[in-house]
């Protein structure tokens, strides 16, 4: 029976039916693997940003103020380093959407220990990877329900 309100205890079942503790041990570890996973989400929202951040500054500032025709005319050389920075942007995005997701379905196990540990992995992750300036420049899009 799944619980639909917090509850605290040392019986949890993690995202799959063979990841449950039953143990203090086993209930720690999962609790310390909850946590690493969320902080290493911070750090991959980082080098997303990062990564963002980055090819807006290689980007033209000032658009030619003639029509621009880009079916017509082919930088191959600028394109394609465009292209493989947009694909490294779009594999981060979904590698950490797919975190995410899958921290928020750990969450609606509903147990107060998974909820707390994570919360402090988000927190933890936070202060050592995404407080290195990037509010300046900053542009949210993520869509993930735990940013």
């Amino acid at each position: 029976m799944m619980h639909m309100t917090f509850y605290w205890g040392k019986k949890v079942t993690l995202l799959i039916d063979s990841w449950k503790t039953d143990s203090w041990t086993s209930f720690a570890l999962s609790l310390l693997a909850c946590l690493v996973v969320s902080a290493f989400y911070q750090y991959l929202e980082n080098r997303r940003i990062r990564l963002k951040l980055i090819a807006g500054e290689k980007r033209p500032s000032a658009v030619a103020p003639e029509i621009q025709t880009p079916l017509l005319r082919w930088n191959v050389a600028g394109d394609k380093a465009r292209l493989g920075m947009k694909f490294a942007e779009a594999i981060l995005f979904g590698v950490n959407s797919a975190i995410g997701y899958l921290l928020m379905l750990a969450i609606m196990s509903f147990n107060g220990g998974v909820f707390v540990a994570i919360v402090v992995g988000l927190t933890l992750g936070y202060f050592f990877f995404r407080t290195e300036g990037e509010d300046a420049a900053l542009f949210l899009d993520n869509s993930c329900a735990c940013a």
